[in-house]
């Protein structure tokens, strides 16, 4: 199906361009989480574009939560962006169940997609795989219609992905173009994935072949965000690398995917390109450059750390950040949840 061009929403007029993005309190935040999505959302902040990011917590109740547990998890995830650079003055930053009109938006492009694009999205058949799909719950089934609901209603013109979230965004990017055609309207924006940078995919510590996953039973595939110093340094000596001494191209690097890995972070953590790396190190061994990459770990997540701990110190200040984002996040959102009613033809809306 064709798409049309994305309009600008008149909105918020100070922006040509909206990033959103959200990230399910599921468990704790890892390296992988940092490099692949929090330090990027922080540097877009100084590129001129509306960003608004959310701790999404309806998508974590598609599998049962224990409820201090999952309230635990938001506030962390809101203290691991805020600790990552998200200034809440900057970004609007709150958790989605505060704002009604993502799930209001949700049931109407339930009624847009079809249930033949649901199965066929290999998140929702890896969380089935050997068991019975009919016990899961109606919601992770239609999770990735939440998801586009969640993008659309800001009318958000990009959103921040990791490679395993790029089937999502397309069908975002046909629930709208549904939407627009079967209304005869050009509404909702046909949002661009942006993906970038060194690590957007950091692989475990253990398998370079892996994504690095707060899931794994082994901790040591990991860096959480809580580690200590000590902790870190440990892990990354540890990781599993080869034999070989580090290659004199990036080419080099094809068919070894723990070193591979190993050098992405180091680029990712340092904000410099691949091949600034391979040029440092060209020919050291790991015993060399494992020591090296530890020292910038714990130089660069160590003040992440320490920031979130004095934000989990105080639930009630992340709390009122949540609140007031959420806030300034429905002043965005009513506006095109009322137009969104208005095309479909309800009446009696307000806002």
């Amino acid at each position: 199906m064709s798409s049309p061009a994305a309009p600008q929403s008149n909105v918020n007029p100070g922006f040509s361009q909206r990033i959103f993005s959200g990230i399910q309190p599921s468990g704790g935040m890892t390296l992988g989480n940092y490099l692949g999505a929090l330090k990027r959302f922080a540097e877009k902040q100084n590129e001129g574009i509306e960003t608004i990011y959310c701790v999404v917590d309806l998508h974590a109740i598609t599998v049962w939560q224990d409820p201090a547990k999952l309230r635990h998890q938001t506030r962390e995830i809101a203290a691991a962006y805020l600790a990552s650079g998200i200034d809440p003055d900057r970004s609007v930053l709150f958790n989605q169940s505060q704002v009604t009109g993502h799930a209001e938006l949700a049931w109407i492009l339930n009624c847009v997609a079809r249930i033949g694009w649901m199965y066929r999205m290999t998140q929702f058949k890896d969380k089935t795989a050997g068991k019975n799909a009919e016990n899961s719950s109606l919601g992770l089934l239609a999770y990735p219609s939440l998801m586009a609901a969640d993008i659309l209603l800001y009318h958000a013109t990009q959103v921040p992905v990791g490679e395993d979230q790029k089937q999502h965004l397309e069908l975002t990017r046909d629930i709208a173009a549904k939407f627009n055609h079967d209304y005869g309207v050009d509404f909702f924006p046909i949002t661009e994935p942006l993906i970038e940078g060194a690590a957007t995919r950091v692989m475990s510590l253990r398998d370079g072949t892996k994504k690095m996953s707060k899931s794994d039973p082994s901790d040591a595939s990991r860096i959480n965000l809580t580690d200590d110093a000590d902790t870190i340094a440990k892990k990354i000596r540890k990781a599993t690398s080869d034999a070989h001494p580090l290659p004199e191209t990036v080419e080099g690097l094809k068919d070894r995917p723990e070193a591979r890995n190993l050098v992405n972070i180091y680029a990712a953590l340092a904000g410099v390109p691949t091949e600034a790396v391979i040029a440092e190190f060209a020919g050291a061994q790991f015993g060399t450059f494992k020591p090296k990459l530890a020292d910038l770990a714990v130089a660069k997540l160590s003040p992440i750390t320490a920031e979130m701990n004095r934000y989990m110190a105080d639930p009630s200040e992340i709390d009122r950040i949540l609140g007031k984002g959420a806030d300034r996040a429905d002043a965005i959102a009513a506006p095109i949840l009322k137009k969104t009613k208005e095309i479909v033809g309800m009446i009696g809306s307000r806002g």
